[in-house]
């Protein structure tokens, strides 16, 4: 992208991403996940079975998830993933044996999968 110092351009484009995730947040479907270990492993844990049963992000019907971590509630971050790429990355983890007992007294399992991946650009 080319850079143009022009504000009224920069304006309109920051105004085009705002309403953009004003419209995300209020009519598309977001699976919200809060993951307390995430800010120390930086890792998510992505729930796929579930008592020998898929579950988690092999049964959501949600269009993007959203993790929220930090090391306290005054230092939350928020990664918002389209649900699509997340499945992709959890497939991927799964098949690289990156998981994990976890849950209600572990009885489910979760793809690892390295925050920086949620984010990073293909």
């Amino acid at each position: 992208m080319q850079h143009n110092s022009d504000f009224r351009y920069d304006l309109k484009r920051g105004q085009e991403a705002e309403e953009w995730f004003a419209g995300m947040l209020t009519s598309d479907s977001i699976e919200c996940k809060r993951d307390y270990r995430a800010h120390r492993t930086r890792n998510v844990f992505v729930e796929f079975e579930s008592r020998g049963k898929p579950s988690g992000i092999r049964r959501t019907e949600a269009e993007h998830w959203a993790f929220i971590y930090g090391p306290s509630e005054l230092d939350l971050r928020v990664v918002v993933i389209p649900t699509e790429r997340l499945k992709a990355l959890a497939e991927e983890a799964i098949a690289e044996d990156r998981w994990k007992p976890g849950g209600d007294s572990n009885t489910s399992k979760g793809a690892i999968i390295p925050l920086k991946e949620l984010v990073a650009d293909d």
